[in-house]
């Protein structure tokens, strides 16, 4: 799991859009996935109910447009299971146990859809 009190040296910043327009601040440490670090600092909306083993698509995010160009393509199973998610599928959705966190990461803003069920 992502330590939330990482020093600063080792953390990446990941800011989270919820569906009521608030924006909330977790952070980890380089090498967890978006979705550890949402659990760790217990930020509303990422359900994660298979804890990441790419089963359930109960964490996903829409990543922010300017974010977009920081990632490869997608692995096709996370892309399959994109097909499947209860808020509408858009350009920038992902499946936050598939991002790792690395420096060039930090400060990301990453909207959580109204729904994961």
């Amino acid at each position: 799991m992502a330590d939330i009190n990482a020093d600063a040296a080792a953390s990446v910043v990941v800011r989270f859009r919820l569906a009521n327009g608030t924006t909330v601040e977790a952070s980890g440490a380089c090498g967890a996935s978006v979705m550890e670090t949402a659990i760790s600092g217990s930020v509303p909306g990422i359900l994660a109910e298979c804890g990441g083993a790419l089963s359930c698509a109960t964490c996903h995010v829409y990543v922010d447009e300017e974010w977009l160009d920081r990632f490869g393509p997608m692995d096709p199973f996370e892309d399959e299971m994109l097909e499947g998610t209860a808020s509408p599928r858009q350009r920038g959705s992902r499946l936050s146990c598939q991002i790792r966190l690395s420096p060039e990461l930090s400060g990301i803003v990453l909207t959580i859809p109204p729904t994961q069920y």
